[in-house]
This record gives structure tokens, C-alpha cells and sequence, in this order.
């Protein structure tokens, strides 16, 4: 089953060429015919340039390949960021720096500048400087976004070309050539086709044209994208059976790393376990720490030993006194002693009368 119908090609305007005057003779084996003046397609080969293009598109992108949508003209620049957009791959549409795929390195750092300059405005820097230097700083934002935006997410050189009307691109052609990067091109009846190599004989003026076929283009990147994703998914599987290792299992230290790894983590391990054992033995016995108790507890216990202790004590102190005390002097030796008080104070008072 065909790609495209011939009817759809006919409504799209793909078939109509350009002037006599203007034609290029290298364009001779893909036109029809002549109709006022105007070069008329043959839609046939379109067909077939058009299945052969999406084929080799489809298992570019099915490899993991990417491929960089080019087309600065008016009438393709709204339809290739479009379908570059759905399809996720990189595009230039501003106008083709020279030096983007043989001096990509430069390329590179001017992208990450532009990534450096607007983390700084995100990040508010700009009202630490003065306003004239913010307003430049922006300007340049704008200006690298508007020539760099479509291929800031290109990590490295694309592996294939889809360019839209090859005289406009010329430079972006002869680059790819100098790198041997495959081209696939919309060539028109004035163009030169020697330098393309998947040629798509089309009317590149018409907006429905360019529409049509780059969206073809598009869904072969999604349809290769799918069978990317699919055998990525089936090379899990595989991988595992071939490791003899089964979906689901988890896998050891010794099945992920290699002998050498496993060799110095073991040697790293065994010097580990011989420190501490020295460490071990050189250190002092520890001192076991007393078991730790209820403070509570521990003040309750000791007022009830005091009251049991004050208890004793008086029991022991009455238990010692006798019950009948005997005094210590009598009453015949008191008697005495006060009569002998009475004859010294009679004989001083007789002296004292004397």
C-alpha cells in the first residue's frame, strides 16, 4: 500500500513545476510534461521517491538516528516547527548559520551560553546589574533563541537532512556533504539534484505541498521512534537469557561487575577487617556502666530506710532505760549538809557580833 495517493498529490499541488526558462536540466527524468509554459511533474516518480524517503527515514530513526528538519523559507517555517515539534527532532528555520554541522563544537557553546543566560534570568540576576546590560543580555537571549532554538536539544551532528527547496539551502547541503551525511530533499524543476542523495521530485513553493510531504516525513520519524521503543523492550528479555540470568531476578555483585572489580573490593574488604581486629585488641576492656534506675524509685527506697532506721533507734533507747531510777545522793547525806550549812552561818554571825 502506497504512502501517499496519487489524488492527494494532486490536490496538494505537488505536481506543478516551474517555468521553462527557469528549469534545470538535471530535472529533465522527473518531468511529465509541459502545460502553459509551466513544468508539469510526473507524480509517479514522486510516489516511489516518497516511499523510498519514508522507508529510509523509518529505519534511521528505528537505530536510534536523528534527523534535522531545514527549511528557512517563509512558506515552510510555521509547517517544519510544526511537525519537528511532534515528531521530536531538531529544525532550522531562522536562517542556517554556516558552520552548524562543520563547526558544531561552536555551535555547541553558543547554545550552552544560551542556557547560561537564561538561568540567570530565571534566576533574577539581571536586577543585579544595571538596566542597559539586563536589556542587552535580553536582546541576546532573544536573537540566539531565534537562530538556535530549534536545535538547542541536538547533543551531537544529525544523521540525516530532510531540507525543504535545495537552492535556499545550498549551504546546508554542501555541509552535509562534506560530513557524508545522507540529505533527503523536496527538489523542484530548478533545482540541481546531483548533490541529494534521496531525491523527492515536488513543488517546494506550495504551502499544502510542503505540508503534506513534510508530515510524511514526520510520521515515518514517529513510526521508526515505535519500533525503536519496541526493541528496546525486546532486548531487555535477551539480554538477561543471554547472561543466563532470568527476568525478575535480582542480580548479585558478582554478576554485575567484573573479576577485576570483585578481586579489589574483596582485597579492600579483607584489609578493612584486619585493622579493626587490631584496633579491637588494642583496646581497653570497657567499664560497665551501672544499671540505670527510676529516680523515683530510688528516693522512695531511701526515705522508707530512714523512717525504718529511726524506728530502731527509739525502740533501742527505751529498751536500755531501767524503770526505777535510783538517785544519786540520799536524804540523810542531805540533811547533813544543810545542818552543817546552819552551824557555819551561826558561828559567823556570832564573830561577827564579837
Amino acid at each position: 500500500m502506497s504512502i501517499v495517493s496519487m489524488k492527494a498529490l494532486l490536490e496538494s499541488g505537488v505536481h506543478f513545476g516551474h517555468r521553462t526558462h527557469k528549469w534545470n536540466p538535471y530535472m529533465k527524468s522527473y518531468i511529465f510534461t509541459v502545460r502553459n509554459g509551466i513544468h508539469i511533474i510526473d507524480l509517479q516518480k514522486t510516489v516511489k521517491a516518497l516511499e523510498e524517503a519514508y522507508n529510509i527515514v523509518r529505519d534511521l530513526v528505528a537505530d536510534g538516528g536523528v534527523v534535522l528538519f531545514v527549511g528557512t523559507k517563509r512558506q515552510a517555517q510555521d509547517t517544519i516547527q510544526i511537525e519537528a515539534d511532534r515528531c521530536g527532532m531538531p529544525y532550522a528555520i531562522s536562517r542556517w548559520l554556516g558552520g552548524t554541522l562543520t563547526n558544531w563544537i561552536t555551535i555547541r557553546q553558543r547554545i550552552n551560553y544560551l542556557e547560561r543566560l537564561e538561568r540567570m534570568r530565571d534566576n533574577g540576576d539581571f536586577s543585579r546589574i544595571t538596566k542597559k546590560e539586563a536589556l542587552g543580555l535580553s536582546h541576546q537571549i532573544e536573537r540566539l533563541d531565534m537562530l538556535l532554538g530549534g536545535i538547542r536539544n541536538m547533543v551531537s551532528r544529525p544523521d540525516m537532512l530532510f531540507v525543504v527547496d535545495v537552492r535556499r539551502e545550498e549551504t546546508a547541503v554542501h555541509e552535509a556533504n562534506l560530513l557524508n551525511i545522507p540529505v533527503v530533499a523536496m527538489v523542484d524543476t530548478n533545482c540541481d539534484p546531483r548533490n541529494i542523495d534521496y531525491i523527492i521530485p515536488s513543488n517546494d513553493d506550495a504551502i499544502r505541498a510542503i505540508k503534506l510531504i513534510v508530515g510524511k516525513m514526520a510520521d515515518a520519524v514517529l513510526e521508526g521512534k515505535a519500533v525503536h521503543k519496541e526493541e528496546e523492550e525486546e532486548r531487555i528479555p535477551s539480554e538477561f537469557a543471554a547472561s543466563g540470568v532470568e527476568a525478575g531476578v535480582e542480580l548479585t555483585d558478582d554478576d554485575l561487575l567484573g573479576e577485576s572489580t570483585m578481586a579489589k573490593i574483596k582485597a579492600q574488604q579483607a584489609k578493612a577487617e584486619s585493622t579493626v581486629s587490631e584496633t579491637q585488641k588494642e583496646e581497653p576492656v570497657p567499664v560497665q556502666e551501672p544499671i540505670e534506675t527510676n529516680k523515683e524509685e530510688i528516693v522512695e527506697e531511701t526515705v522508707v530506710e530512714e523512717v525504718i532506721m529511726e524506728e530502731e533507734t527509739t525502740d533501742n533507747t527505751e529498751d536500755t532505760k531501767p524503770d526505777n531510777e535510783e538517785p544519786l545522793v540520799s536524804e540523810d547525806e542531805n540533811n547533813a549538809q544543810e545542818n552543817a550549812e546552819e552551824d557555819n552561818k551561826a558561828e559567823s554571825e556570832q564573830e561577827d557580833e564579837e
